[in-house]
């Protein structure tokens, strides 16, 4: 119980032995602890970790990556990853992120379908002079409250790092390109099968739309596969004998 709740004091731990019908007084509790270097409380509060995996399920994390063009345009795209499920959302591509399109992106967020079993309770996101204030109040209003990282900590935003790391690894390192409508087209597609087809290791590698399992099948299925974005991302699935 002490290691698993590092607030609670000695008496409050009596208190909950002697709800499962054990007595046994504070200065026991005390002495039996204090060899096991669990001393009075507050004992060591949970790190940045242990927040994140124990509240993923209300945690919304964003970022902004940028892509070249094939005409050496800047195109910021600003995104949001879901840390429980892992669901992604790819906003459209811009030349200026000022501060009316990170707002509005915002509220495009929030009127989403919300199935969601657990509500979002916070945005981690950088400190980049791209979000501004409005864009925080949008979705304080949705009752989401706003956790800033450190000054250069990338690791603080480890999830937003990565999914960055997966999307120029897998599509635009391969791809050139052409424009911001253009670009809008391939990270849509990336989108839609990064949340319906991609398994993912951080969620025991399940579907962000498809948390379930599959049950193994008694007999192989014939296999065909499906090419996206001109053979760039290959899918595979089965298909009746």
């Amino acid at each position: 119980m002490a290691k698993d709740n590092p607030r609670w004091g000695y008496v409050r731990i009596r208190g909950e032995l002697r709800k499962l019908g054990i007595f046994v007084g504070a200065t026991s509790i005390k002495r039996l602890l204090l060899p096991e270097g669990l001393g009075p409380a507050p004992r060591q509060s949970p790190g940045w970790g242990e927040f994140l995996r124990t509240q993923a399920d209300g945690i919304l994390v964003c970022g902004f990556f940028t892509v070249e063009s094939a005409f050496f345009k800047t195109l910021h795209v600003l995104f949001f990853i879901e840390v429980g499920s892992r669901r992604l959302h790819i906003t459209s591509a811009t030349r200026n992120p000022s501060t009316p399109f990170v707002t509005q992106q915002a509220r495009n967020l929030c009127c989403e379908p919300d199935e969601r079993e657990t509500p979002l309770r916070f945005l981690i996101r950088d400190r980049g002079s791209k979000f501004s204030g409005a864009f925080d109040e949008v979705l304080r209003r949705e009752g989401i409250r706003i956790t800033r990282t450190p000054i250069r900590s990338p690791k603080a935003n480890a999830y937003a790092e990565r999914c960055v790391k997966t999307l120029r690894h897998g599509v635009l390192d391969w791809t050139l390109s052409l424009g911001r409508r253009h670009l809008d087209r391939v990270l849509a597609s990336h989108e839609d099968r990064y949340n319906a087809e991609r398994r993912h290791r951080g969620i025991e590698l399940r579907v962000p739309e498809r948390q379930s399992h599959v049950d193994p099948v008694g007999v192989v299925p014939k296999i065909r596969r499906r090419d996206l974005l001109g053979g760039l991302i290959h899918e595979y699935y089965p298909v009746a004998a």
